[in-house]
């Protein structure tokens, strides 16, 4: 039986966009998740994640535009999965975030963080830095 902590990991690997051929995206995308978590800590998961809403636009066309819609995307869905998501089959983590109770908005932010921090090792590892 796989541990919570070998899922998240799992995860946060297999969504490292790795495999984009564009090395500005992949550098924009690992900044993005290097300021991720030090952003919920100062601010709060919400307005953390408003930021990189409101980054990414309604219809991201632009690379960073596309690495910050990608990142908002990729820790929505760990958040929202259907086997032990803290908000499960939501379409909309904002909007999850803002109508939960407070229970579950720090539960979230607790597991936006820890994904985080494996989410951020492997992006160290596998995407090049901005320069």
């Amino acid at each position: 039986m796989r541990t919570l902590e070998q899922e998240r990991a799992e995860n946060a690997l297999s969504v490292v966009p790795s495999k984009d051929p564009s090395r500005s995206f992949q550098a924009r995308y690992r900044a993005y998740v290097d300021r991720l978590g030090p952003a919920v800590l100062v601010t709060g998961l919400g307005q953390a994640l408003a930021v990189e809403k409101s980054a990414a636009g309604p219809e991201p066309t632009s690379e960073e535009e596309k690495a910050h819609a990608l990142l908002l995307r990729n820790l929505e869905s760990w958040l929202c999965r259907k086997a032990l998501g803290i908000y499960p089959d939501s379409q909309d983590l904002l909007r999850s975030l803002i109508e939960g109770n407070q229970d579950l908005y720090l539960r979230a932010q607790v597991e936006a963080l820890q994904w985080l921090e494996w989410h951020k090792k492997f992006c160290r590892a596998y995407l090049p830095k901005v320069r």
